[in-house]
């Protein structure tokens, strides 16, 4: 939303509003309502009870379906069954991934791009784990707002961190009472395709640089070399059709870093897989198709090994 606002908003909805309604802000509803229906499944994969909620306290969102029963064409529709069951199975695998990284001694977790993501809520956190959340304060406002209303509780202490990334991200996360001392669990989900190659580079180096031995990292990345070659594809054209989401004007089309070797060469071990690797490991999600949005979809997961 842009402009002034009625008379009637007060200026604190008017912030969160203009944090979730509108371009990158709006796939954070998207993958909340793809939770909401993974978690109602008989075979989920993740639970989210909180992010039904999200869907309906959002304007721009409120009649999207929360359960696969409410879709006409169930699983055979391509935004809220494939696409849908791609968020639930990203949600899997990197809370696993985690999960694993405090279980081995990292304490600290990071969220870049939070969202709405609820993990300091759901998962089962060791004592004195620490969740830092960070995104932009339009969007961590309108989140407080529903999962107060809900009177939600954290399993961890859990410290939102209002800042853009294109901003002094490092200084507020450090004000915070993060320690780049101590192993780190960091995540970029479904954040790294929205920003320009240097933009990447710049977050991939600078986690690096925060991170002590034994810290971990997992993020997502887009391998295709023409993004337009998919503009047709049965995913894109339901998710601009049925919801107004244009996700190829959203995401940057330039040429892709290669992080993954970036990392390797500083000290980092690093494995890349592709969400199908993970179907069949769980024995559900999405296999390819042709013209297949998701073909150069990969996760990759890294771990510091050496200083």
């Amino acid at each position: 939303m842009t402009g002034t606002a009625p008379q009637h908003t007060r200026p604190e909805e008017t912030r969160e509003t203009e944090g979730v309604d509108g371009g990158v802000g709006l796939t954070a509803l998207l993958v909340a309502a793809a939770r909401a229906i993974e978690t109602h499944r008989d075979d989920s994969l993740a639970q989210d009870v909180h992010a039904e909620h999200f869907v309906r306290a959002a304007p721009a969102c409120a009649d999207w379906p929360v359960r696969i029963e409410q879709v006409p064409d169930g699983d055979g529709n391509p935004l809220w069954g494939r696409f849908a069951r791609y968020f639930g199975l990203r949600t899997r695998v990197l809370d696993d991934f985690l999960l694993g990284a405090v279980r081995t001694g990292a304490r600290q977790v990071v969220l870049l791009g939070a969202g709405l993501d609820t993990r300091a809520y759901r998962l089962e956190w060791p004592s004195g784990c620490v969740v830092y959340e960070i995104d932009r304060d339009g969007v961590l406002a309108f989140k407080h707002r529903v999962l107060a209303e809900l009177s939600a509780t954290a399993r961890a202490e859990r410290v939102p961190v209002p800042v853009d990334l294109r901003g002094d991200w490092v200084t507020a996360l450090t004000g915070a009472g993060f320690d780049p001392a101590a192993p780190t669990a960091w995540l970029a989900e479904g954040l790294l395709f929205y920003l320009p190659a240097p933009a990447e580079t710049y977050l991939v180096d600078t986690v690096d640089r925060l991170s002590a031995r034994g810290s971990a990292l997992a993020f997502e990345a887009k391998l295709e070399k023409d993004l337009l070659d998919y503009r047709d594809s049965a995913i894109y054209t339901a998710t601009r059709q049925q919801i107004g989401i244009d996700l190829l004007q959203l995401f940057d089309k330039g040429p892709r870093p290669d992080s993954a070797g970036r990392l390797a060469a500083t000290g980092w071990s690093t494995a890349t897989h592709t969400p199908f690797d993970f179907t069949r490991r769980h024995g559900r999600g999405p296999l390819p198709e042709p013209n297949d949005a998701l073909e150069g979809n990969r996760w990759v997961f890294a771990h510091r090994t050496r200083e």
